[in-house]
């Protein structure tokens, strides 16, 4: 509880992923929300915040993940490059795990933040990294591609295909292994994943090993059944999901594109095998959920992950929501059957 009450000068990070926390709810889940998580929301002030520039949510989120990730564990090696790309250099983070050395190339996960392609960066998800590094014994490589609403669509997408493409292109000289190479992420990063996956396989020159999609965001059409559920008491309401649409594609007609909607690809045959966590009270479980059938019925293995009282978010709040370990476990796993 005293965790609970430190957060509430940083609660501004929250309020603005659940605006407005206090409509009218029209679904509850068939389980009850985690008791964590329930607390957790407790302590968040209820009203939504006030009108915020682009760099204070970003300041707001990054103080708030500093309280609520653990202490970041030591890893073998962490080491930033400048990657060239569409629009000037892209930062990435390489993490070796614990357990690794320079001696062999290692399998790499090639991973992009979420927060909506709004806030984020390496720092925020740092943990979440360097725990799949060590679970995994292996790398992984953490994009900070640009963010909305300065740089909107296509932005983040071309910048999360080029580090990728480099990743690959440099894989020797990282002592990295370019036959296994995978992509992940977490809601926007989710996203940025799936589209990934999807440009490098219609290119054709890379051939990924697998895809971890946290909670992803796969449809902003907002043509589909997906919204009217999560409408208040959750961190990520429907209505704060349509305004990070909105920023990222303000183009309504762009929208349906399979860039920024994997889920309206014309196919998803050939894609890399799919590992998804997803989370009951989450506007985004049930596109995850179809995006996973749909994968399935093309013929590519999809593995869904469903932690069915967490919070969209979750994952990058494991001092207090303790099923983010049991999801790091996951993700390892599968990136390790990946990887063999």
């Amino acid at each position: 509880m005293k965790l609970l009450s430190a957060i509430f000068p940083f609660a501004l990070a929250m309020t603005f992923l659940a605006m407005p926390l206090h409509a009218q709810n029209a679904f509850t889940p068939a389980e009850p929300m985690d008791a964590d998580s329930a607390a957790y929301l407790k302590a968040l002030p209820s009203a939504a915040a006030g009108p915020q520039t682009p760099e204070m949510r970003r300041e707001a989120y990054r103080r708030a993940r500093l309280l609520t990730q653990p202490d970041l564990p030591q890893v073998y090696q962490i080491k930033e490059y400048q990657v060239p790309g569409p629009k000037g250099p892209i930062t990435v983070r390489l993490y070796r795990g614990a357990g690794c050395s320079l001696e062999a190339p290692l399998p790499v996960l090639v991973f992009f933040h979420g927060g909506g392609w709004l806030v984020g960066n390496l720092d925020t998800h740092d943990w979440i990294c360097r725990s799949i590094a060590n679970k995994t014994d292996a790398a992984v490589v953490s994009v900070e591609y640009r963010l909305a609403p300065e740089n909107p669509f296509p932005a983040a997408y071309e910048d999360a295909v080029a580090a990728t493409r480099w990743v690959v292109a440099n894989a020797a000289t990282l002592h990295l292994d370019p036959e296994h190479v995978s992509v992940g992420g977490d809601s926007a990063g989710g996203n940025l994943a799936a589209a990934t996956a999807l440009a490098l396989r219609n290119e054709g020159a890379v051939h990924l090993r697998s895809q971890i999609l946290i909670y992803p965001s796969v449809d902003l059409s907002l043509s589909g059944d997906y919204y009217g559920r999560f409408t208040k008491d959750v961190i990520l309401t429907d209505d704060a999901m349509r305004d990070y649409i909105e920023k990222y594609v303000p183009y309504a007609a762009l929208r349906k594109d399979w860039r920024v909607s994997p889920l309206l690809a014309p196919s998803l045959e050939g894609l890399p095998p799919a590992t998804f966590i997803l989370a009951g009270y989450d506007p985004l479980c049930a596109e995850g959920e179809a995006y996973a059938a749909r994968l399935q019925k093309e013929g590519v293995p999809a593995t869904v992950k469903l932690y069915p009282g967490q919070m969209h978010g979750f994952l990058s709040n494991a001092k207090i929501l303790p099923k983010a370990y049991q999801a790091i476990n996951e993700i390892a796993d599968a990136l390790k059957k990946s990887a063999r």
